[in-house]
């Protein structure tokens, strides 16, 4: 079936108060092994690619692995572009056939995030590309941040409202406490769930946890096992995650736990088998540890069987 856009899959998880997951990608394996999951799992899932990894592969065969994928299966598939700021590279998305658009204007003032995101709503809407915004600044929160930088940090809830009703956003990332990478926290997990329920309440529409990958414990083991070095990696803890989704998540954002189970497996197949330099004997197990991920976050985050 052809790409849908972000809209569709999440205005129908908003509906029925589950989340979808944005799975990051920046070559063919990892991409496979996602679609593997999702195909398996009878759930739609949304492709997410940064602006890096379209500088990396190549917006041609991202685009073309994309299309090729949806027309092979028939679940909902969207293509995202994650954290665009580039306009350029976010208007070639919207010209190439990418369904769905991330502006990140976040580090500006409010009124040049309005402006901003505008701008790209203005030229995403009209043909029928969804556009997903954010507010906040993402950065990890530790126990001991006092209430004034912790405000200075995470979204306004009523500043949320204005936001989404003058710039007519498909979907909004808020920024209630998590981070990027595998790295997110120094103590423990400390999400702020009740500015995210404020914010759902004032706004209605679908919305986005960013950084959001549990780093699985499993996934650390076989890293470290066969040489890696990630100690004190720390993700957002499962039950986190199911209470966000049921106070208005309706996207999760993963891209970590995917770069660690990839790199993983290409570790052990190195360690164990030292002389072999087939790749695809070397990026094979890293595929299905993609889809073993996958396969896990599906069942988390209640879209399994939802395509």
């Amino acid at each position: 079936m052809p790409l849908v856009t972000g809209k569709e899959i999440l205005d129908t998880a908003n509906s029925g108060g589950y989340a979808v997951g944005a799975f990051n990608i920046n070559n063919m394996e990892i991409l496979q092994g996602i679609i593997k999951a999702a195909e398996e799992m009878r759930a739609p899932v949304i492709i997410a690619t940064s602006e890096g990894a379209i500088k990396y592969a190549g917006i041609e065969y991202l685009v073309t692995m994309l299309k090729t994928c949806a027309n092979m299966v028939d679940i909902p598939i969207a293509l995202h572009l994650d954290h665009g700021r580039d306009l350029e590279v976010i208007k070639a998305c919207i010209d190439k056939g990418y369904t769905s658009i991330m502006i990140d204007a976040s580090h500006l003032p409010l009124e040049e995030n309005i402006k901003e995101t505008k701008t790209v709503v203005d030229l995403a809407h009209p043909k029928g590309i969804s556009v997903e915004a954010e507010l906040g600044r993402l950065k990890g929160i530790e126990d001991t941040i006092s209430v004034e930088e912790r405000d200075a940090i995470l979204i306004d809830p009523e500043e949320a409202k204005r936001f989404v009703e003058a710039t007519q956003v498909d979907s909004l990332a808020p920024a209630i406490g998590t981070s990027h990478g595998a790295f997110k926290f120094k103590g423990a997990a400390t999400l702020d769930f009740k500015r995210l329920e404020k914010v759902k309440h004032l706004t209605g529409i679908p919305l986005v946890l960013h950084g959001a990958s549990g780093v699985p414990q499993w996934i650390l083991d076989k890293v470290s096992h066969y040489g890696g070095k990630v100690s004190g990696a720390k993700g957002v803890p499962d039950e986190a995650i199911t209470k966000a989704i049921s106070l208005g998540i309706n996207k999760i954002n993963i891209d970590t736990d995917l770069r660690l189970a990839l790199v993983g497996a290409i570790r052990q197949v190195l360690h164990e088998t030292p002389n072999e330099f087939d790749p695809r004997k070397i990026l094979g197990p890293a595929r299905n540890s993609i889809a073993k991920v996958v396969t896990e976050k599906i069942e988390l985050l209640g879209c399994k069987g939802k395509a």
